[in-house]
């Protein structure tokens, strides 16, 4: 949630509760579930670990004052690492799915490259897997593991080329 939370204020700084609304807005019904405490609680522990800063905002007369945070130079240098981070199977499709979405609002990365870039490791990972799973000397109950990795990376592979569509659609329409 931390790298998501960085990626979310590199477009533009802003208090917990409109980062809490994005992070929602991004996620659809899947957001609903998600811990109103958990921004505030991930917002400290970026602030002490030097990623953001904050100031105090004046509210309005019918609302608190609210702290605003926004990246410092460290966060910024987190949020361009993760998004070249391809590791699979993390970051987890939510997680990637919010570096798309925070990607494209923050004009961070060209989403359709990032999903091409996953692509590319799960293709790897993929051959890794299939060769393992090929070799006879593999124990069948090792080798059941092995089919479900399989199983796994191709329906990886499908979500990815499903993105790709989505993402190369909404630049042709932008």
């Amino acid at each position: 949630m931390q790298d998501v939370v960085l990626a979310m204020l590199a477009k533009e700084p802003a208090h917990g509760y409109e980062l809490r609304g994005r992070v929602r807005g991004a996620l659809g019904p899947l957001g609903d579930a998600m811990n109103a405490g958990q921004i505030y609680v991930t917002l400290t522990r970026l602030a002490k670990a030097g990623l953001v800063t904050s100031e105090r905002a004046d509210g309005l007369p019918d609302r608190p004052d609210r702290r605003v945070y926004a990246l410092t130079p460290a966060g910024q240098q987190r949020v361009a690492a993760w998004l070249t981070e391809v590791g699979w199977p993390k970051p987890d499709l939510t997680e990637f799915h919010l570096k798309l979405v925070a990607a494209a609002a923050a004009r961070l990365a060209d989403p359709v490259a990032l999903v091409d870039a996953q692509r590319r490791e799960v293709l790897r990972r993929l051959r890794d897997a299939q060769r393992a799973a090929m070799d006879r000397s593999v124990d069948p109950v090792a080798g059941l593991l092995l089919e479900g990795v399989v199983l796994r990376l191709r329906a990886d592979l499908e979500w990815l080329e499903a993105c790709e569509r989505m993402w190369t659609e909404r630049k042709a329409g932008a």
